[in-house]
């Protein structure tokens, strides 16, 4: 006979029916919060599209802060030797391949204030302006805004389960 099996099993089953809904939800909100706060602004509209979805199964509950914009991964990892050379804070979990030559942009891609602000090389040609890029530092916004708040969601996941025992 073993003391305590009975209490020892309910505790497990109170533990197995908490609602991580909540817990999985405050800890997204708060990755999305500083992943707006580190986010590189330009115009704000990487920024501003920062989200948070959730996702349910019987299984399990998945909280997922992402981005709908196309270029957020350049930010976020850098492209050519520039971001090579500088993509501290990227996730170590990310094989990421940089192109080491430069390529070309043409106009119709990109504003020529942005360009200019660069002091990207041109080339102007009778298909319109081509500026060169040789890259650009990686700027993390997402991973180290999961990263550093691993404490803070462990916590909400323990106040879930502590609340219903």
């Amino acid at each position: 006979m073993i003391i305590g099996k009975k209490e020892i099993t309910d505790a497990f089953q109170k533990t197995a029916a908490v609602n991580m809904y909540d817990a999985v939800s405050k800890s997204i909100k708060t990755v999305q919060a500083e992943a707006k706060t580190r986010c590189p602004v330009n115009d704000g509209e990487l920024r501003g599209s920062i989200y948070t979805a959730i996702e349910t199964s019987s299984e399990k509950i998945v909280g997922i802060c992402y981005t709908n914009k196309k270029y957020a991964q350049y930010v976020e990892f850098g492209t050519g030797p520039k971001g090579q050379k500088q993509h501290a804070g990227i996730s170590p979990d990310v094989a990421y391949a940089y192109v080491q030559s430069p390529w070309w942009i043409h106009e119709s891609m990109i504003g020529r204030k942005t360009a200019e602000k660069y002091k990207w090389f041109y080339v102007d040609t009778p298909d319109g302006r081509f500026y060169q890029c040789t890259g650009q530092a990686a700027q993390p916004f997402l991973y180290p805004a999961l990263k550093n708040n691993e404490l803070e969601i462990a916590h909400y996941f323990e106040e879930a389960i502590e609340k219903n025992l």
